[in-house]
């Protein structure tokens, strides 16, 4: 059996001001970092579910989720040190980074405009100071 770690836990000022760094559209909120994705469907709700449910199997990391018809909420902070730590920040970023992920070229990506096949609601690039896109915005 592995012995149990200490990781730092972050106050909820610390974690605020982490993810405004590094994961802009997640928030922190009684003791949790949440970010929730927009679909546009149940389809696309239970997609989402299943690419979080993967990663944090994989990670043996698990979220609290909540869901609806076109909405995911995913929760994180680490359970057993009943806090905000470096394991929920590098999961989040995971699935920030899957569940946001873009097809390129010879990929298509699913074609949007028709709802039979929609699933998500990708977030707009914000534009910057200079005018040229940016981070993500939900």
């Amino acid at each position: 059996m592995t012995a149990k770690r200490t990781l730092r836990i972050y106050s909820e000022e610390e974690a605020a001001e982490r993810l405004a760094r590094e994961l802009p559209h997640w928030y922190v909120e009684r003791g949790w970092i949440r970010r929730r994705y927009r679909t546009h469907s149940w389809k696309g709700t239970l997609m989402v579910i299943n690419a979080v449910g993967h990663l944090a199997e994989a990670a043996w990391h698990h979220p609290d989720i909540t869901a609806s018809y076109a909405w995911v909420e995913v929760r994180l902070r680490t359970h057993d040190h009943q806090g905000i730590t470096d394991k929920d920040f590098a999961l989040a970023r995971k699935i920030e980074e899957v569940i946001q992920w873009r097809p390129e070229p010879p990929l298509e990506g699913t074609p949007e405009k028709d709802l039979r096949f929609a699933y998500i609601r990708y977030d707009r690039p914000k534009e910057t100071e200079g005018g040229t896109s940016g981070g993500q915005q939900g």
